[in-house]
């Protein structure tokens, strides 16, 4: 049936059916928070995880309107539906929770609610002593109507068991006490009529796995897990350190690509171009004779060594994260297989990549047009594809930014067509607009700025943009401290005491945040004058000792345990900054849904100086008052003990700890 048809138009002219097609709609649905660039693209959500759902709902006149969320799975047919709840200025709300990891369509109804109104104008004018006769004979019609209407069965035989008593009732404030009655206007609204029924468009939303918004990233090269500089390092190597990284808290480790690497322009140390005859090389210059992208480099390991390291990190609690690096040593078996997929100069020589001043002799890009559509694409998707089936359900993408938009919508459409929990994070650091873009097309997780993001203000508007903007329900941002190819300025100056600073952060900022090894002895010896780290692990092996003296091993431990063990740390979005008054503190908190968990951190910003300040405890997040006391607990040392009123003092040393995290307890809450 037609909107047109639904007004009985019959055989109704164009210009009559757009008239009634309008006058259907009679309430108006706009604002709606979780609708990204019209509906074109998905919001995100985590699969069992309620999140608030709000749209500005209004329409002419003075009647009361009522508007409920509708869902369902995508291929489904019938719809879940929750009612909404008015806020405040026409906006309003309701808790979506969707159970499982699947694309789902969301959507919005709302109808005029005459016997509200009813209800509403006919209190008044018994309140002020006028005759409502007429009036409940009205409120008598509305139920009658609701009887021959498709609410159920309990609320029939309420209605007509009222009627059947309001029929030889006299007196007319006997009889507008029970029409008026709560569970009579409960049953209304329930299965009463839904005058002038209004549907939004269907909106799609996507929910996730939990991991796709809370996850703690660790980074390796699994070439250098022998311990041993001379010996190339392998699969089982990895399997012996699988404890370590489990132990400190950690729950997904990422590898470079671990692919055949190229012999052509290999790199030597250093980035050099004279490369020594043990040089490894970059492995980003993937594919040699010995394969490419779905290719093994030989002395990591054979796909039943892969196999045996896939088990033993899920027995660990650990996921494995791939490298999906979209580019080609020269010797890469696609050149000779498929050259019309890259670009060659006049001269017959194939391009190496470049992002001038920088060059990259040892790599080539693919170019996704002209003759490489669609076989190309296709043969990328089978690549993910092919590591799924090895047991890898998340990618960190090299560059994502590079390649065309539409190439991965499709790609990631693909595969979460066939696994829906596959995982992508955008390694992008480039404009703010094309990260967003990123976001949108399906990439679950993104690189952000964060690495580049120092002071109280800075931190503070970025954080602001990412939770409170639109973003906040398609980008979800991890927040990599360090990377191989980023060795922030900061922690090349600040010491130990500043990457204890950046680890505090990142770990309770955000829902998911990564660190690259030997971030936890304080690597930082730089390439001078760059963000680059100096003897490079992407040009040699390195042996690793964790157990230097000044590690911060156990800071690690410690935040990602507050991490793991509070409800209030597996959402980014309750993110709240709250008022420390020193320029050099960042104060926030994190709170669950229900209120239970209630978290506060103070950073010391400054890795050189102690700093003092004082700061006001919210207080008023409990509904108490300014000189209320209230139970505290130092998540770092484990004591207990109360704040009395709301301004507090503190001093955080950088030397000795320069940050502080707190529990507060409502007045009540069980302990």
């Amino acid at each position: 049936m037609t909107r047109a048809e639904g007004f009985g138009a019959g055989s109704a002219t164009p210009l009559e059916a757009r008239l009634r097609h309008l006058a259907e709609s009679r309430i108006a649905i706009e604002g709606i928070s979780i609708e990204i660039d019209g509906g074109r693209f998905p919001a995100k959500v985590v699969a069992g995880m309620p999140v608030a759902i709000e749209a500005d709902i209004f329409s002419d006149g003075h009647d009361s309107i009522d508007a409920a969320l509708i869902w369902r799975k995508c291929g489904d047919d019938a719809f879940s539906e929750a009612r909404m709840q008015f806020l405040v200025n026409d906006r309003w709300t309701a808790m979506l929770s969707l159970a499982e990891n699947a694309a789902y369509e969301v959507g919005f109804l709302a109808w005029r609610d005459l016997f509200a109104t009813w209800r509403k104008e006919v209190s008044k004018k018994f309140a002020a002593g006028q005759r409502i006769g007429l009036e409940l004979e009205e409120g008598r019609r509305l139920i009658a109507d609701a009887i021959a209407g498709d609410g159920t069965e309990e609320d029939r035989a309420l209605f007509e068991r009222l009627l059947q008593r309001d029929a030889g009732a006299q007196d007319e404030g006997e009889r507008f006490a029970h029409l008026n009655a709560p569970d009579v206007a409960a049953a209304m609204e329930r299965s009463g009529p839904r005058t002038h029924l209004t549907r939004s468009k269907l909106l799609p939303v996507f929910a996730d796995r939990e991991a796709a918004a809370f996850s703690a990233w660790y980074e390796i090269f699994p070439r250098s897990q022998s311990g041993d500089v001379a010996r190339h390092g392998t699969f089982d190597d990895v399997i012996a350190r699988l404890p370590y990284i489990r132990e400190l808290g950690f729950d997904v480790l990422y590898f470079p690509p671990i692919h055949p690497i190229g012999s052509v322009n290999r790199k030597g140390r250093n980035n050099t171009l004279t490369p020594g005859p043990d040089d490894p090389g970059s492995p980003y210059a993937i594919g040699s004779e010995a394969g490419g992208h779905d290719a093994l480099h030989p002395e990591l390991g054979s796909f039943d060594d892969f196999a045996r390291l896939v088990e033993a990190a899920k027995e660990h609690g650990l996921e494995l994260a791939l490298d999906f690096a979209i580019q080609c040593a020269p010797d890469h078996p696609w050149i000779k297989e498929h050259p019309e997929w890259f670009d060659w100069r006049p001269d017959g020589t194939i391009k190496f990549a470049e992002n001038p001043p920088k060059k990259y002799e040892d790599i080539v890009n693919v170019h996704f047009y002209r003759e490489a559509i669609p076989s190309l694409w296709y043969a990328l998707r089978d690549v993910v594809l092919f590591w799924v089936e090895k047991g890898v359900k998340i990618f960190r993408v090299d560059n994502p930014h590079t390649k065309p938009l539409p190439f991965w919508e499709w790609m990631i459409g693909e595969v979460r067509e066939q696994h829906p929990d596959t995982i992508f994070l955008a390694e992008a650091f480039t404009r703010p607009k094309v990260m967003k873009r990123l976001a949108k097309v399906g990439f679950a997780q993104s690189y952000s700025y964060f690495t580049w993001r120092n002071g109280k203000q800075e931190l503070t508007d970025y954080l602001t943009e990412l939770t409170t903007e639109e973003c906040r329900h398609y980008m979800r941002p991890n927040f990599f401290a360090n990377t191989p190819d980023i060795n922030p300025v900061y922690l090349q100056t600040s010491g130990r005491p500043g990457f204890r600073v950046r680890a505090a952060l990142a770990s309770t900022l955000g829902g998911n945040y990564g660190l690259y090894n030997g971030f936890e002895i304080c690597d930082s010896a730089p390439v001078p004058g760059k963000e680059d780290y100096l003897n490079s692990e992407k040009y040699e092996i390195r042996a690793w000792d964790m157990d230097q003296p000044e590690h911060i091993k156990d800071d690690i431990r410690l935040l990602n345990h507050i991490r793991r063990s509070h409800p209030a740390m597996r959402d980014f979005t309750n993110l709240r900054f709250y008022n420390a008054v020193n320029d050099n503190v960042l104060y926030y908190g994190k709170a669950s849904e229900d209120g239970s968990d209630f978290l506060l951190f103070h950073v010391n910003l400054d890795p050189h100086n102690r700093q003092e300040f004082q700061f006001e405890v919210p207080l008023w997040e409990f509904g108490l008052p300014d000189d209320a006391s209230i139970e505290v607990e130092d998540l770092l040392n484990g004591n207990r003990f109360t704040w009395h009123g709301k301004w507090q003092g503190l001093d955080l040393d950088p030397t000795t700890r320069p940050y502080a995290a707190w529990q507060l307890f409502a007045p009540g809450v069980p302990r």
